[in-house]
């Protein structure tokens, strides 16, 4: 079959390859001047490595997963601590832990580190999220100091993000055109489309947007070695920044001492940001849920939507991955 696939960000590649080497051809179109979507990286002048929208560090437990990530690249073995920053400057693990608790009394927790960092995160009070939300940072005692303590997988491709969905798309059943914004109708030449652009885009927002959190990246060069003791520390202030990541604290981000690149990030709502749609917007009532819901009851027989703003989901790297897989099999064996 000849396939459409809208969006060349790491769902969308995975499943063109996996379909491709089931004999389909798939053509990709893309609205950015690069492929690889949101773990896009790249090189700066300083031969530091910076992940243009933020840090992506590729985790999982999934043995199928770990396999084909090998098959594409090489990877950098590392464990994820993260660092939070109280106000006298004392820097904390995170997840909280029983070093954390040394310094913050547990029945403070909430208050430092959870109730500032969601109020700036999603523009809302605590109590108005999705518990679950909360449920994903547990506070425990015993807990290591590894970000994914579950995960016997995490690191870098060697070569970057950009290099490794690189290689995901070398195949000869697969053409790509970048810069080029998704029209009405274009699939019609096509047998099937896959569409990661935002579902209510597609339908010209008819019943409404569905709201996101974006993230504006503020990057700075520093004519130093090293400023931070960690890769990723948070902040717990109630300032506008949530955490700042120094990029060449990770394996294989650059090895130059005479500079480091850093970035902050600041939350916003997407149409603070030029409608850079990050984070869909999990809410306690779940009305943004039913909307998706509303559309999704409307797309056309033969189009599928895909990845974060086509399922209005959260999705870790290695889930999109997991999930693009299953998904060409099913398309495939129907």
């Amino acid at each position: 079959m000849n396939i459409l696939i809208v969006g060349a960000g790491l769902y969308g590649a995975v499943l063109a390859r996996a379909l491709a080497e089931k004999g389909h051809h798939i053509h990709i179109i893309e609205q950015r001047d690069h492929i690889a979507g949101n773990c896009f990286d790249e090189i700066n002048k300083y031969g530091i490595r910076v992940h243009r929208y933020g840090p992506h560090i590729f985790h999982t437990a999934n043995e199928f997963v770990i396999d084909y990530v090998k098959r594409f690249a090489d990877w950098h073995a590392y464990r994820h601590q993260v660092r939070a920053i109280l106000a006298d400057g004392t820097l904390v693990p995170l997840p909280v832990n029983r070093e954390t608790l040394r310094h913050v009394p547990k029945e403070r927790v909430i208050d430092i580190f959870f109730r500032p960092y969601t109020l700036k995160m999603w523009g809302v009070p605590l109590e108005e999220l999705d518990p679950s939300i909360l449920a994903r940072v547990p506070i425990d005692p015993d807990a290591p100091d590894d970000y994914f303590p579950k995960d016997p997988f995490v690191g870098f491709p060697i070569g970057g993000y950009t290099a490794f969905v690189e290689e995901i798309l070398r195949h000869p059943n697969i053409t790509i055109a970048l810069q080029t914004l998704y029209r009405r109708g274009v699939e019609e030449a096509f047998d099937y489309c896959f569409n990661a652009m935002p579902i209510d885009a597609f339908f010209e927002f008819d019943l409404g947007r569905l709201p996101y959190r974006s993230i504006k990246f503020h990057t700075i060069d520093v004519p130093v070695a090293r400023l931070l003791t960690h890769p990723v520390v948070n902040f717990t202030d109630d300032g506008p920044m949530t955490r700042v990541t120094e990029w060449k604290n990770f394996p294989g981000h650059g090895a130059v001492t005479a500079w480091t690149s850093l970035t902050f990030e600041e939350p916003c709502a997407d149409h603070e940001n030029a409608f850079e749609r990050y984070y869909p917007v999990k809410d306690r009532d779940g009305e943004n849920r039913a909307l998706y819901k509303r559309y999704h009851a409307r797309v056309p027989a033969r189009m599928r939507f895909i990845g974060r703003t086509g399922l209005y989901a959260y999705l870790d790297m290695h889930q999109a991955i997991s999930s693009a897989l299953a998904l060409a099999d099913e398309f495939h064996h129907k």
